[in-house]
């Protein structure tokens, strides 16, 4: 199944109606380039009455119900619309992570099909995968960290090639 229709709609959906949140899990990890699958795309977005009628407007334009699987024990909002195979969760916190704004000051923007994602970057999602230290967290880590390594080891060969001029 191909993710990009699904996603370049809850893009547009996000910028529509404004509301700011930064892709993090296995979602963002996988648009960055690592190897890893996952059912649901994740979100941390700052918790404010505003940002909530924003998330029901969200809800409404995906023909999706809000619910709160862990209340009251977490901040996590679910939208689901089962007949469309969509979950997105948006958390005003994650344990292990940086505030929102941390997080957002070192995301990345992704470009799906003219629509635009904050990402977070990938050291921020394996904190957040160690820090959560499930076992389903603790079995991508590895992948995660090659692919950062991966990532790095490019860095330096491209910035060199541009200073010898090759």
């Amino acid at each position: 199944m191909d993710a990009a229709p699904i996603l370049i709609r809850v893009a547009r959906v996000l910028r529509e109606t404004a509301l700011e949140a930064v892709m993090i899990g296995n979602a963002a990890a996988a648009l960055q380039g690592a190897p890893v699958t996952t059912v649901d795309v994740d979100f941390l977005f700052r918790k404010t009455p505003a940002n909530l009628r924003k998330l029901k407007k969200v809800a409404r334009a995906l023909d999706a119900m809000i619910l709160r699987p862990y209340y009251p024990a977490s901040d996590l909002y679910r939208l689901m619309a089962e007949d469309q195979a969509l979950q997105l969760d948006f958390m005003a916190a994650i344990h292990g992570m940086r505030s929102y704004n941390s997080v957002k000051n070192r995301a990345i923007s992704v470009d799906v099909g003219g629509e635009t994602f904050l990402v977070a970057s990938l050291p921020d999602i394996i904190a957040s995968k160690r820090a959560a230290n499930r076992p389903r967290d603790r079995a991508v880590i590895d992948v995660l960290t090659t692919t950062l390594e991966k990532q790095e080891n490019v860095a330096p060969r491209e910035a060199q090639g541009t200073e010898t001029g090759k």
